[in-house]
Parts: structure tokens; C-alpha cells; sequence
């Protein structure tokens, strides 16, 4: 067995052998062609239905399916819709349809904090899962460190105008006479009525509003809180999956996460945020998935490069994943957490995918990119010169 003694080391750019061949090509203007470009086209043919199995859903079956990975979003609406309208699967006529027929989309965690537009986020997300199922494609995500921070009432890194839209929405939900899920799910399109209604009703003096600061604080605490509306919500997502033979989420799996049980973190951490697991009152926050630097949604040690770090200790993080990826049964693992300044990337022959690009305007601002995933063939979309183009670039890595 592997073993990992470099505790908050971290790897090295790799060597020329890990290094994969690129090859560029130019796709047309519109996403919706990335269905049947070239050598990424899907059959025709009829798919067999998706399988999912595990509450909440660990691993799926999707043959044939054309898959799709998204980074982190943190709060940012616009670059979220961007990165998917370019992907292909989302409308680009502001109606938020459905575009990707049976295409699977999951998007790594990371949609909370650092920006102002995050329930709206979880809204379309939840709505285009709703689409897609009717089409015969499916959306996932999985939670991240941010969204496991919010559940623990950790608000360090919450936008001001997050806390707004907590304000916003928790009244919008009162004043709601639908359900649940149809009440979420329209939130993405009465949200910017409500944003902007609130914006002419602050004034010059809203941001130093301090009775608003608060009631935005108590707002949120409401719904994130344990077995609160948007922490049940949260409950509904894994923090590792697996898709065929790619493993998903958000820091980075390790061996010691294997032996443990995918499925079991997975309800562990679920039951957590629905408020199940209470200890004289107090959450039993599930260790080993969300806290410690080796913990699912934390860990860094396949995302971040140190030139400081000598080869041998490369070569032994390459070793815990071979390891990691071999006793989950997987080809190659899609993580996001640290933001790449070179864009959507693999290492270690293309077995660890890293893309989280920093897109929000809350990190980097950075131009979308997405991961796209036909017959284990992957290559990364964005846009050719900058997030304003409308001419696409597909990079494949061979």
C-alpha cells in the first residue's frame, strides 16, 4: 500500500513523461454542434436508461452518455450560465431551458461564498436536473468545502449580497403558496425582480444598514443551518461520485476514504445536513468527508503544484492516486478546490483532471471552461481568445 507521509506537502508540476500531447481544434460558433464534432461524436442510438444507486446518489451508470464537469461557481450566476450555455446545455435565450438532451452534467462543488448570486445557482442547477431527467441526461453535483462550511454556520467567506439574497429568499419562500421544489426552482427567475427591487428600496446608505446585515445573518443560519431548507437541499448531493468509470469531487479522494466506505461518507454527511445526526443537540459532523486538510472536500494534494517538492515525493502522490483510483475502480478522478491559473488541466497521465478555473468574479474572473468526457476520451471547451468570444476552442489531451 501506498503509503502518504507528506502531510501538508503538496505536488510538483510533472515530469516530461506525464506530460500529455495537446491538440487544438476550432468548433463553431454555436455550443449545440459539440454533440457530434468529429471524434467526440455520441450514437445515435438509443441509450440505455440511467442507473443511479446510493442516498445520495454515489455511483452512476450512464452508458454512452456524453459527460460534462464543471468547477467551482461561487456565487457568480452570469459565468455559471456562460460556462453552461457554452457546454451546450443550457438555452441562450434567458429561458434557462435544457439544451443537452441525454447529456450528463456535474458540477464539483463550490457554489457557495465569495459571490451574491448562490441560491439562484442552486435553483438552475435543480431546474436543469428536472429538464434533463425528461430528456434522459441527469445534472449532479457534489458538495464542497464552502458548502459544508455554510452548514456548520462558518459564514467567513459570504458575499454582503449573500446575505441579501438569504433575506430575499426566505421571504419569498414564506410568501409562497407551492411546494417546496417548485417554489426552489423558480427562484432563478424571480430572484433578479427581488435583487433589484431591494437595490431601489436601500438606497445610498443600504450597505451600512446594520438591522439588514443581521436579519441577513439570522436568514441565512435558517436555511443552512442543519436540517434548514437549503441544507436539506445540499443533503440531496454527494461528496464523492462515480460516474462509469470517473470518480468526482470536490478536494480529492484518498485511500483511507475507500477503506472507509464512498457510500458511507456520502449518508453520513447527508444525515448530517438534514439534522439527523444530533449529539445532546449539537451536530456529529462527519470528520473524515469535511474536516482536516486530508478530509474529501479539503485536500489538495492532486490540485495545487509546489516547485519546492523533489520527484520522489511527485512520484508518491502519483502512487496514493494509482492506489486510490484502483480501489474504487476508476479510470481517472475530476476534482476542483484550487483554482488553475492555466485553465481546465490533467497530471499523472491525465488520471487526475483538475478544473477549477477560478470563473467567478469572486476569484479570478477568469474566462469558463468545461470538462468534456465522450468514450473516456476527454478534452477541454472554452472559449478561443477570451470569455467575449463566441468562437469556441475544443483542447484534446492524448
Amino acid at each position: 500500500m501506498a503509503s502518504l507521509c507528506l502531510m501538508n506537502s503538496l505536488p510538483v508540476p510533472p515530469s516530461s513523461s506525464h506530460s500529455p500531447k495537446l491538440t487544438e481544434t476550432s468548433l463553431p460558433p454555436s455550443p449545440l454542434v459539440l454533440h457530434s464534432n468529429n471524434n467526440h461524436s455520441v450514437s445515435a442510438r438509443a441509450l440505455k436508461p440511467i442507473v443511479v444507486s446510493g442516498d445520495p446518489p454515489t455511483f452512476v451508470s450512464a452508458p454512452g452518455r456524453r459527460i460534462l464537469a464543471v468547477g467551482d461557481l461561487h456565487g457568480d450566476l452570469k459565468q455559471a450560465r456562460s460556462a453552461l450555455e457554452m457546454a451546450g446545455v443550457l438555452s441562450s435565450d434567458g429561458q434557462d431551458l435544457w439544451t443537452g438532451g441525454e447529456t450528463v452534467l456535474i458540477q464539483v462543488g463550490d457554489i457557495l461564498d465569495r459571490g451574491e448570486e448562490e441560491i439562484a445557482i442552486l435553483s438552475l442547477l435543480r431546474s436543469l436536473d428536472k429538464q434533463a431527467k425528461a430528456k434522459g441526461g441527469a445534472v449532479f453535483q457534489v458538495n464542497g468545502n464552502h458548502e459544508t462550511m455554510n452548514v456548520e454556520g462558518d459564514f467567513r467567506y459570504v458575499d454582503s449580497g449573500a446575505f441579501d439574497e438569504c433575506n430575499d429568499f426566505l421571504e419569498y419562500v414564506n410568501d409562497s403558496e407551492d411546494g417546496w421544489e417548485e417554489t426552489f426552482t423558480g427562484w432563478v427567475d424571480v430572484f433578479e425582480r427581488w435583487k433589484e427591487q431591494r437595490t431601489m428600496s436601500n438606497g445610498y446608505w443600504g450597505p451600512w444598514n446594520l438591522v439588514k446585515r443581521q436579519k441577513g445573518v439570522i436568514a441565512r443560519s435558517i436555511l443552512f443551518r442543519p436540517g434548514g431548507p437549503l441544507a436539506r437541499e445540499l443533503a440531496r448531493h454527494a461528496v464523492v461520485l462515480k460516474v462509469n468509470d470517473w470518480v468526482f469531487c470536490h478536494g480529492g479522494l484518498l485511500p483511507h476514504h475507500v477503506a472507509y466506505g464512498i457510500e458511507k461518507m456520502n449518508k453520513e454527511v447527508s444525515e448530517w445536513m438534514r439534522g439527523l445526526r444530533q449529539n445532546d443537540n449539537t451536530p456529529n459532523i462527519p470528520f473524515i468527508a469535511t474536516r482536516g486538510y486530508d478530509s474529501v472536500v479539503w485536500n489538495r494534494l492532486y490540485s495545487r503544484d509546489a516547485p519546492d517538492l523533489v520527484d520522489y515525493q511527485d512520484k508518491q502522490v502519483c502512487s496514493v492516486l494509482e492506489e486510490t483510483l484502483q480501489a474504487v475502480g476508476a479510470k481517472a478522478m475530476v476534482v476542483g478546490h484550487t483554482p488553475q491559473t492555466i485553465g481546465v488541466n490533467c497530471k499523472y497521465n491525465c488520471s487526475i483532471w483538475r478544473v477549477d478555473v477560478g470563473m467567478s468574479s469572486g476569484v479570478l474572473n477568469s474566462r469558463p471552461e468545461v470538462l468534456e468526457i465522450i468514450d473516456d476520451k476527454a478534452r477541454v471547451i472554452r472559449s478561443k481568445r477570451d470569455r467575449y468570444s463566441e468562437e469556441l476552442q475544443a483542447v484534446a489531451y492524448t
